[in-house]
């Protein structure tokens, strides 16, 4: 069973940046993707973004596309989400989201039945 536990949300204004952290145990952390997720208020949970499990490939949604960067530390057992340039669309619950396998294609990794979920999620409020 995999751990997650993210966090580095807040309150920021539009235009600022935030950084994300999220830190996994109970597995082999560099043998599997990563990925982001969010869920803004009163809506499903949507794709951000997803790495590979060596980093080689990253995915994003159009919606952060040029502003949101994903990175993984797998002597950390940490994957980051880099976020600058937010709107108040950003504004949402990010979510950690645990790989099946190591390798998604674009279409898989948008996926979100291609992850295991089980942090508490961060926060994240962006003001205009």
């Amino acid at each position: 069973q995999v751990q997650l536990v993210e966090s580095g949300g807040g309150l920021v204004q539009a235009g600022g940046s935030l950084r994300l952290s999220c830190a996994a145990s109970g597995r082999t952390f560099g043998g599997y993707a990563m990925g982001w997720f969010r869920q803004p208020p009163g809506k499903e949970r949507e794709f951000v973004a997803a790495i590979t499990s060596q980093g080689g490939s990253k995915y994003y949604a159009d919606s952060v596309k040029g502003r949101f960067t994903i990175s993984r530390d797998n002597a950390k057992n940490t994957v980051y989400l880099q976020m600058n340039s937010l709107k108040p669309e950003d504004t949402a619950v990010y979510l950690c989201a645990a790989g099946r396998k190591s390798y998604y294609t674009a279409y898989e990794a948008a996926r979100d039945g291609e992850y295991y979920y089980g942090g508490q999620g961060t926060q994240v409020t962006v003001s205009s």
